[in-house]
């Protein structure tokens, strides 16, 4: 089940999105004329209006056929007969339940983790902060993503569950709508460019009626990718890079546009599948990797080796590369909560500012000599 539910997570990194990023203000919905405040995220529109906000979901996994829209509404708030065809939440929440541990980090750089009364799998949460409630029992086991625990989800009625579906078939989602719970859609784990994903904290934001804390958090955040963006302006991306591993015979590498290429691409280095099209991930045999890979500078492995030794005994022809008989292979799945939950997954999409600092630790050490890794670590 863990191997499972760790390959849907790398999956999530790097699926690919059909349709090409959307910047800047999108067109409103005719019921409306508010601006859509989203600026990076192409799967998320928020239109604030007076007393309500229309919320637009689009993208919510691949080949998705439909967009998902909500209204949340404020205490007082009227709601235009037009717009009454789309589920109406209530605003500001004072619960919630959510289902990937990438909303954890959301809700507590908004202050508002106390609201948490529920999550699927609760061991995979890694934040102390977090796992004090669940520890404290102020925060349920509700079941597994893929079989949710309706009848306890009722006993705890939330004002809302945060879901998200990998398909068009979300039969565990209608039956939580069925049995009169409130569900948004997100699609946060969709979005292939660093600040796109960052920038769901802002749905958060309007779910909790902290609509200028998420704005400050955020601009803080696109601040901090940009200064450290600037520390490899003049840098030339030479060193080469080879990312992923073996699983079942296959290796999957990130394509071009993906989520993971764009930080390789941001920390100037040389990512040996960066003109692959798309922004999913690409499997191809051992061969193949060998060919093009060999001789990398850098190997960015996923999954969790604890050393060199363990992730050759994994599999013997890994020796085979310049990156291991160098010691120049990494990985960002190390580190672990108390409960064996992996930090990397649950707050790499909420601080890419972090994660590209790392990368730029690695491709070039010397700019941030007293800087910390957050996520990556050497394997020796």
């Amino acid at each position: 089940m863990k191997t499972k539910i760790v390959l849907i997570a790398l999956i999530s990194l790097l699926l690919s999105l059909s349709a090409c990023e959307k910047k800047g203000n999108t067109t409103p919905l005719s019921e409306t004329t508010a601006i859509n405040s989203i600026r990076y995220a192409s799967g998320l529109s928020i239109q604030k209006n007076q007393g309500f906000s229309v919320v637009t979901v689009r993208n919510a996994w691949p080949d998705a056929k439909q967009n998902f829209t909500y209204i949340l509404k404020e205490k007082n708030g009227i709601v235009p007969d037009s717009l009454q065809k789309y589920p109406t939440i209530a605003v500001p929440l004072q619960s919630i339940v959510v289902t990937s541990t990438t909303n954890i980090p959301f809700l507590e750089m908004l202050g508002v983790e106390q609201k948490l009364l529920g999550f699927p799998h609760t061991d995979y949460i890694s934040s102390p902060k977090t796992r004090q409630l669940i520890d404290a029992g102020k925060v349920k086991n509700i079941g597994q993503n893929e079989k949710l625990d309706t009848e306890q989800l009722i006993d705890l009625s939330p004002n809302l569950i945060v879901a998200f579906g990998i398909d068009n078939s979300n039969s565990k989602i209608d039956n939580l709508q069925k049995s009169g719970l409130k569900v948004l859609i997100q699609a946060d784990w969709m979005e292939q460019t660093p600040l796109g994903k960052a920038e769901w904290i802002k749905l958060y934001g309007a779910l909790f009626g902290k609509e200028k804390e998420a704005e400050v958090l955020f601009n803080d955040i696109v601040k901090s990718y940009n200064e450290t963006l600037s520390l490899v302006a003049q840098k030339k991306a030479n060193p080469t890079v080879l990312y992923g591993s073996m699983y079942q015979e296959q290796w999957f590498v990130a394509k071009g546009d993906s989520w993971v290429a764009q930080f390789l691409k941001d920390a100037k280095s040389n990512y040996l599948w960066s003109t692959t099209k798309g922004t999913g991930s690409l499997s191809l045999p051992f061969e193949k990797i060998l060919e093009k890979a060999q001789k990398a500078d850098y190997w960015v492995a996923t999954g969790s080796f604890k050393n060199l030794a363990e992730l050759q005994n994994s599999n013997p022809h890994y020796q085979q590369f310049d990156a291991v008989k160098n010691k120049n292979v990494y990985t960002f799945e190390n580190k672990h909560g108390a409960t064996g939950g992996t930090v990397y997954y649950e707050l790499a999409a909420s601080r890419p500012d972090l994660v590209l600092k790392d990368y730029i630790k690695i491709f070039h050490p010397e700019l941030l000599p007293n800087y910390t890794f957050t996520f990556a670590e050497k394997l020796q």
